[in-house]
Formats: structure tokens, sequence, C-alpha cells
């Protein structure tokens, strides 16, 4: 039986990817964006609340869903679909997406007056810190498919040497506090692989607990019975976050690893209770927003490059960006769509 929570939470975390990029042009915190205008703590702390569990979440679906999808696939099966789906996808986006967003980067910080095709040279003949925000190579928003791409291949072994029938009755029977500690290999793996602040080492222990653990339906009756005091940690961990970005603008590794993982249970405890229904929306979505997040950043950033020079009112640029960037990423979607060569250059099914 499909598991709906499961498609809408990754739906809806793709799709608060937009007001979550959109506010990274007026973050307080240093982190540079392709545009960066730095001057809102309202939208950064914002991004403080969400930051610590809407990429990671992906991660842990990730490990569940494949789960139920090596369930009907075999091995070779299931290598093959990784490739089409993920590989192929960061390569073309790679070439042809990402070098757009570097280039409004170097027309706003460095005036760059050249060309698509100059910039395209200089992308690849180039290698700095992997931001992209100086014009040099980066995988910009694609680190994500990159990563799940070699955890998936990489996990496929540990399945076969520990097949998830061999672990599932141990697992089905922790505590809740238990599966709370389960926060620290995430924090210590943090370390390993660590690029930039983003983790292989920890992305992949997510998607393994994602597998072994959080598709175990013993361990979400569990959370269940927990979930009044799982929502008070959760709104507790969360505004301790708040007050020490405030106060120190540093809330060190393992806090925010904890109210991460902490988060990821609470979600989804209630997206199990709230979101476990098959909806139009959710059948659209289940085949629009992984490309939609290929495509999104791209339009995200050069549409903010011209917004941010013909609007200067701060409230209006925030939603012609984000309400912006949304539509045209769904026309994109259904005009590429339609084109078969980059349909599968873009992971449509």
């Amino acid at each position: 039986m499909r598991k709906h929570y499961i498609d809408n939470l990754r739906n809806l975390t793709i799709l608060l990817l937009f007001p979550v990029h959109t506010f990274m042009i007026w973050n307080d915190f240093g982190s540079k964006f392709y545009i960066w205008l730095g001057e809102s703590r309202i939208l950064s702390t914002l991004i403080v609340l969400v930051n610590p569990w809407f990429m990671p979440i992906l991660f842990v679906i990730a490990g569940m869903s494949s789960r139920y999808s090596l369930e009907r696939r075999s091995n070779k099966e299931f290598v093959v679909q990784r490739v089409h789906k993920l590989f192929i996808p960061f390569l073309a986006g790679t070439v042809f997406l990402v070098p757009f967003q570097t280039l409004y980067a170097r027309r706003f910080f460095d005036a760059y007056d050249g060309g698509f095709v100059d910039n395209w040279k200089y992308f690849f003949t180039h290698l700095t810190d992997f931001s992209g925000y100086d014009g040099a190579f980066t995988p910009g928003h694609l680190w994500f498919i990159l990563f799940l791409f070699f955890i998936s291949l990489i996990s496929l072994c540990i399945f076969q040497l520990v097949p998830y029938q061999n672990a599932a009755s141990r697992v089905g029977k922790m505590p809740v506090w238990g599966i709370l500690l389960l926060f620290i290999p995430i924090w210590l793996m943090y370390y390993l692989g660590n690029i930039g602040g983003f983790s292989l080492g920890k992305d992949m222990t997510l998607y393994l607990l994602g597998y072994y653990v959080l598709s175990n339906e013993s361990v979400m009756e569990t959370l269940e019975k927990s979930r009044k005091w799982l929502a008070v940690l959760w709104g507790t961990g969360s505004a301790a976050l708040v007050i020490l970005y405030y106060q120190c603008r540093y809330y060190g590794d393992l806090w925010i690893n904890f109210v991460g993982w902490l988060s990821i249970l609470a979600v989804l405890v209630f997206g199990k209770n709230c979101l476990n229904r098959r909806t139009k929306l959710t059948d659209y979505l289940n085949r629009a927003s992984y490309p939609m997040y290929i495509l999104h950043q791209s339009i995200l950033v050069g549409l903010a490059y011209y917004i941010i020079q013909i609007c200067d009112v701060f409230a209006l640029q925030v939603v012609l960006i984000c309400i912006g960037s949304l539509a045209l990423t769904i026309l994109a979607y259904h005009l590429v769509e339609r084109i078969p060569v980059v349909r599968k250059m873009i992971g449509v099914k």
C-alpha cells in the first residue's frame, strides 16, 4: 500500500524551497547567495527555523522510499533507475542550468557584462570553493541529487549485508527515547565527507535511518503515541534555536542536529496523521515536483536579478520573486515535458 504522506511531505518540502531560496537573498547570517542583499532579520529567522530539517528530511524520505522500491525491483533495476532519475539529470542540469546562476552572480557581484557562452567556458575552467558566487564551477542546488545518487549505490551494498528483515524486529522495539538518541550518529557523521557544510556522512546516515528505522511501522506507531511530547519538544527546540541565533549567531553542530532530527520525527508524525491521502494535487506534484526542483533555482536567480532592478519595494520584491519563480518553474516544466529528450534530462517520469 502506497504511503501517500511520504509523497505529500516530499512535494511540500520541495515547494518550500521557493520561499527559502527567495529569503536567502536577504539572509543576514553571512552566507551569500547568487543574488545577495542581506538585510532582513525576519526572513533570516524563518530560514533558521526550517534549515535544520527541510533538506535532511528529503534524505530520510528517500531512504524510506528505497525500501518500498526494492520490494518490487531487483538490485539491477534499482541501479538503472537511479542512473536515469539522478545521475543523468545531475549531468544535464550542471551543464545547462547551473551556469545561468553563476552568470547572474558574476553580473551582480562583479558587474560582469559578458554573455552566457563566455561564462559557460569560465564555469568549466575555474575551480574555487564550489559556491559558484564568483562564477566558478559548482553543482549548485544539484548537490542533493549527486549526494543521493552515491548514497543510493553505497547503501545498496549495506542492504545486502544487513537485510531489512534482519533488523526489523529489534528496531521495532526501540523506545521513543532511543529513537530520539539517534541524533547522535547523525551529529557524529556530520564531520565525515563535509564539503562546505554539505555532509555526505550525515546525509547517508539519514538515508539509512529512513530505510531501517522510519519505514518501520512499529517505530511510527511508537512516535505517534508520543506525538504531543514530540510537538512540545519541537516547538521548544526551535524557539531555543532562534534565541541562540539572536544572542550568539551560532548555535552549535550538536544542537542543530538534535533539533533537526526532532523536527524530522515530528513532521513525519504530522504527515502520517494529516497528509496520508491521495488527491489530484498529490498526483500532479508526484510527476512535477522533481523536475521543478531541478529547474527552480536557475529561474529564481535570473528572475531575482531583474526584479531588484525594476522594483525597490522590499515586500513586493519578496512576493514577486517567490510567486513569480514558482509560476515560471511550473510553466517551464510544462514546456519541457513535451520534448522527449529534455524530459529524460530533467527526470520527468
